[in-house]
Formats: C-alpha cells, sequence, structure tokens
C-alpha cells in the first residue's frame, strides 16, 4: 500500500528515483516487487524537493496515476536537488482519491509520506489539542499533521517519528506506519508493519524497496527509525 523514495547527497534529478531506475517509482507504481497489500499504486504521486532560492519545498501532486501524466518525464529530468522525496498512491479503502490526500504533505520546511493504513481515531487523540490542521480527511494526512504539530514546537525529529507511531500502533494494533520524513538537511525513515530499504554511495536513498538490482541495499528492520544526515545513517528500534 503505497511506495516512497528519497535521496540526501550530491544533487541530482528526480528521474533518479522515478524512470531512471529499473525498478524506480514509476515501475513501483504498477508492478511492485515487494509490496505487501495491493498490487498497484495507481491512485496518484507526488514529489517534493528544496530549491536554495526558496524557503520552503516545491510540490508536485496529481491524483491519477504516475504513467498517465504526460508531463511528469519532463518534470522528473529536469527537477534538481540534494534532498528528493517521492511517492506513488494506493489509497486505503473509503479514503479520498485526491490530490490534498496525496503526499508528500507538507508544512514550513518539512515533508512526509506515510506507507501503510491505520485507523483515524487512533490518531484522533494525538491532533486533538494541539495545533494540528490535516490537509486531508484521509489517514495519511492525519498522521502527518499530527507529526507536524510536534516539529513545529521544537520536538526533534527522531523523538517526534517514534511518538506518533507509538502511540497511533497503541491505538490501532494493525497499523502499518512507514514513515519517510525529510527537512532538507536530514531524512527520517520509520518500518513498521511493510518494507524499507536502504542504499549507501556518495549519497543515502531510502525506498520502500531497491530501485535497482546493485548490491549494497540492506533491509531496515521491523519497527526501527532511520536517521541520514551529512554525517551518516543510524538505525535505532522503536521500542
Amino acid at each position: 500500500m503505497c511506495r516512497h523514495a528519497a535521496w540526501l547527497g550530491p544533487a541530482r534529478s528526480l528521474a533518479s528515483l522515478v524512470s531512471d531506475p529499473e525498478h524506480g517509482l514509476l515501475r513501483q507504481s504498477y508492478a511492485p516487487r515487494l509490496q505487501r497489500y495491493g498490487i498497484v499504486n495507481a491512485d496518484g504521486f507526488g514529489f517534493g524537493w528544496y530549491d536554495a532560492a526558496l524557503p520552503e519545498p516545491v510540490r508536485y501532486r496529481r491524483a491519477v496515476p504516475m504513467w498517465a501524466d504526460a508531463n511528469m518525464p519532463g518534470l522528473a529530468a529536469a527537477a534538481r536537488s540534494s534532498c528528493l522525496l517521492a511517492a506513488v498512491r494506493s489509497a486505503t479503502t473509503g479514503m479520498p482519491v485526491e490530490e490534498t490526500a496525496t503526499a508528500p504533505f507538507a508544512d514550513g520546511r518539512w515533508l512526509l509520506s506515510h506507507n501503510g493504513r491505520v485507523r483515524r481515531e487512533a490518531v484522533r487523540p494525538l491532533v486533538t489539542g494541539v495545533e494540528a490542521d490535516p490537509e486531508s480527511a484521509c489517514d495519511s494526512a492525519w498522521l502527518a499533521a499530527a507529526v507536524f504539530a510536534r516539529l513545529r514546537v521544537g520536538v526533534p525529529l527522531a523523538d517526534a517519528l517514534s511518538l506518533v507511531v507509538r502511540e497511533a500502533a497503541e491505538g490501532d494494533r494493525h497499523a502499518r506506519l512507514n514513515l519517510l520524513v525529510t527537512g532538507g538537511a536530514e531524512v527520517a525513515a520509520v518500518a513498521w508493519g511493510d518494507t524499507l530499504f536502504t542504499h549507501l554511495e556518495e549519497g543515502v536513498l531510502v525506498s520502500s524497496e531497491p530501485l535497482d538490482d546493485r548490491p549494497g541495499w540492506r533491509p531496515v528492520p521491523d519497527r526501527s527509525l532511520l536517521l541520514a544526515s551529512p554525517d551518516g545513517v543510524a538505525v535505532t528500534p522503536i521500542d
């Protein structure tokens, strides 16, 4: 249910996540190899990237299959950044199929993607009594709002993610909570109920499944948090 990927390192194009690799997100939108829930990811897609001349990241989101957007190849080739995030969506049953329900969600400098599902009732306590304004009625937007509310008041990224994931899972034992978050200078990802991989080269690739068959892809253990920065990568369990 959904696939996502991020890059942190020397500037490269969005196509490096989407269409250049044999199993990039374009291929994963119709033929994912390791997806445990759902068969295709045709309910929308989104990109986010950072431009040093702009105060906030740029987003491009559509509520159509990635392969159906004639503008996507040119945009993916032209958009370049040292920090990229891309996602394809398989909507949770009953959730709206619309651009505002499509990752990445944004708040200031932050971008977030969710691969999974969660009962909104499990997230409601996390957005009650705090400054949270979900972009959509979908479960992923509520999760994003819960994380953003904590980042906005200065909670460190790793702590904000761990807190939201633990409490959401407490309210929904069957929740799948793979999250991918970036602020432009770091990338954090949670593996909770679905696959997550990382590849270290001149920078850091993080994705739901390997984008190609090169050696070096490493699975991130379930119920753990990955934090990548220019200083390196750390993976810790979420207790």
